[in-house]
């Protein structure tokens, strides 16, 4: 009986400590937060899904408009590493007080596409000076990120811009804060046109491509990722550098970025 007991003992023990090691593995998995835009919501998730398989990194992702979180972080935000839809934000915080950017280099390439709901009736095009989208609108407006901020909103100005329809256009816009927002505007048919990132077009089943604005007609989209703060962890360092890997590559184009190798800046 009393070996019986010990036994029991024993196993319980056993138990305990292997369950109490798993608590420890667990709170010793490394968190890094991850401040990326909007339009990386899908791509970031598998990235993350994928790198936690073979690394015991927990990676934590926050999205917002680039601007947005640029903000965040100059105010205080526990980013370890920023992912921007463009330049002009992470220059912005860059320039900032008390705020250390390292290891910056730009990661992905994306394009600008003119959508619509996927019933809508409307055929493809190229937006371009020959085709004018207002006449397309009808009544509507067209969805966008906000302009005055949102990176996706201020290449789709610069493209209107390029094709000399904005004065015509500027008028008629749902300006949202973030892609992903004008996106969805698009998709619950509030809208009859938006302008977003392939991707994200990409991303949808509830909305079309109508065409893709020409490159020559905007800023070349790039995003550029950094690690934040004087003493970055070596967890964020090596997840930041693994994005220019071969299997990150992959994840990103499978949704429809195109992959960048410009080195450290």
């Amino acid at each position: 009986m009393l070996r019986r007991s010990l036994v029991r003992l024993c196993i319980v023990h056993a138990l305990a400590l292997s369950l109490g090691m798993a608590s420890l593995s667990a709170l010793a998995a490394e968190r890094v937060q991850v401040f990326a835009a909007a339009s990386l919501t899908d791509a970031v998730d598998a990235l993350a899904e994928a790198y936690g398989r073979d690394h015991d990194v927990e990676i934590v992702p926050v999205y917002a408009a680039s601007s947005t979180l640029a903000r965040q972080i100059a105010n205080g935000a526990p980013a370890a590493v920023y992912l921007s839809a463009n330049e002009r934000w992470m220059d912005w915080l860059d320039s900032q007080n008390g705020i250390t950017l390292s290891h910056r280099h730009d990661v992905l390439g994306n394009r600008l596409a003119l959508i619509a709901p996927q019933g809508s009736d409307l055929d493809r095009f190229t937006p371009d000076e020959t085709t004018p989208i207002a006449e397309r609108l009808g009544e509507g407006r067209l969805a966008l990120g906000n302009p005055a901020h949102v990176p996706a909103g201020i290449y789709a100005k610069q493209a209107l811009q390029g094709i000399g329809q904005w004065r015509t256009l500027r008028s008629r816009l749902a300006p949202a804060n973030n892609v992903r927002t004008a996106l969805a505007l698009v998709e619950r048919g509030e809208v009859p046109l938006g302008i977003v990132y392939a991707s994200d077009a990409q991303a949808s089943d509830k909305v079309k491509t109508l065409g893709t604005f020409p490159d020559a007609s905007h800023d070349p989209i790039v995003y550029p990722v950094a690690l934040v703060g004087a003493s970055p962890s070596e967890e964020a360092a090596a997840w930041a550098k693994w994005l220019e890997s071969d299997e990150a590559s992959a994840i990103f184009q499978r949704f429809g970025f195109a992959t960048l190798a410009n080195g450290d800046r």
